[in-house]
């Protein structure tokens, strides 16, 4: 007799990322391409005694510790193991079979993939072909059977963002139907203007953060959910009991103790990134700066055999696209102006 898979599981396809990274420059899923100051992460190793390892992880000091930070109280924030899983989370409690999640279309995978898995109807609202979105567009797209909108603000990969005004019709255009609003802000750090108010005020309102991105430890998995108590207490229920891991919590709260490493890690990545632009469009390149720590560049010759050569030849990673909208285009993560030299003169040795 052959055993029961659940069809939705069964019928999802999944791309799972590139394995082998490591000797590798990377700057092919907006990670730091340095990482964290070493005598900083010498510091916190240290703590990391036999003893710590054999305790379960308590999330609570880092998360009041978080909602000190942002302004916001305990019952305002949750931490989970990544952004990704929050993602699986807020879809398994506020997505209904069978009913819709509105995003924009291209953007984050774990959007539909989530879908996908758990029996969801993905709406995506597409891009137009000079890569820009329309408001009207994703208004039009909330329905009765909306239960939940996705918006990342930067959105990945393109890098669009929402003026206040827009992102008030789409929560009002939620509330109607009685859908959840998630706001991504995986990229915030990188474009300070958030959305944060509306989480804190709106009973329909989520937003997600990441300590992957300016905070650099996305080898230890760790995202935050922020919204208004009652969403948080749901979203706890379908929450696993020890989610985030706690060197993932011990490296949070010590990057949240140094408010000055913050704004150098900031202002490094900033540099970086005006270091690239200026570069690039010095050689007459179309490119892009997508507000997040990752920029849209336009190869002379085609971008996924640039793409190649520059992991064969240079063992340089960056991101090519198969879609249609993207095709013509790699993106390329950005970290400090030494870090963005290595890629720019394999890339200007190879696009010739």
């Amino acid at each position: 007799m052959k055993y029961f898979v659940n069809e939705d599981i069964k019928n999802t396809q999944r791309i799972f990322p590139k394995q082998g990274r490591y000797g590798y420059y990377r700057y092919d899923m907006n990670e730091n391409p340095e990482g964290l100051p070493k005598e900083f992460v010498d510091s916190v190793l240290k703590e990391i005694t036999p003893e710590f390892l054999t305790i379960y992880p308590e999330p609570d000091r880092f998360l009041n510790a978080y909602a000190s930070y942002i302004g916001a109280k305990y019952e305002n924030v949750l931490t989970t193991n990544g952004s990704d899983m929050a993602i699986r989370y807020l879809l398994e409690t506020f997505g209904e079979k069978g009913k819709e999640v509105v995003t924009v279309a291209p953007s984050f995978e774990m959007y539909w993939v989530n879908c996908s898995i758990l029996g969801l109807k993905h709406v995506p609202v597409p891009y137009e072909k000079d890569l820009t979105i329309k408001i009207e567009n994703i208004i039009a797209a909330i329905s009765e059977n909306s239960r939940i909108v996705v918006l990342l603000n930067p959105n990945n990969p393109i890098g669009n963002v929402y003026t206040e005004e827009e992102l008030q019709r789409v929560i009002d255009r939620a509330e109607e139907v009685g859908a959840v609003v998630i706001i991504d802000e995986a990229y915030h750090y990188f474009y300070p203007q958030t959305f944060l108010k509306y989480a804190l005020e709106r009973d329909n309102v989520i937003i997600l953060r990441t300590f992957s991105k300016l905070f650099s430890i996305a080898a230890c998995r760790l995202g935050v959910i922020i919204s208004n108590p009652e969403i948080i207490h749901y979203v706890k229920n379908a929450r696993l009991t020890f989610d985030a891991n706690a060197i993932a919590l011990l490296f949070a709260e010590k990057i949240l103790q140094n408010p000055e490493m913050i704004e150098n890690l900031i202002r490094t990545e900033n540099a970086g990134k005006k270091y690239t632009l200026d570069m690039l469009q010095e050689r007459g390149y179309e490119c892009r700066d997508c507000r997040g720590n990752f920029i849209f560049i336009k190869p002379k010759h085609n971008a996924k055999v640039i793409a190649d050569r520059l992991e064969n030849e240079k063992k340089v990673l960056v991101h090519a696209y198969n879609n249609e909208l993207l095709k013509d285009y790699i993106r390329v993560s950005v970290g400090s102006e030494g870090a963005m030299k290595i890629f720019l003169d394999a890339f200007f040795e190879l696009d010739v």
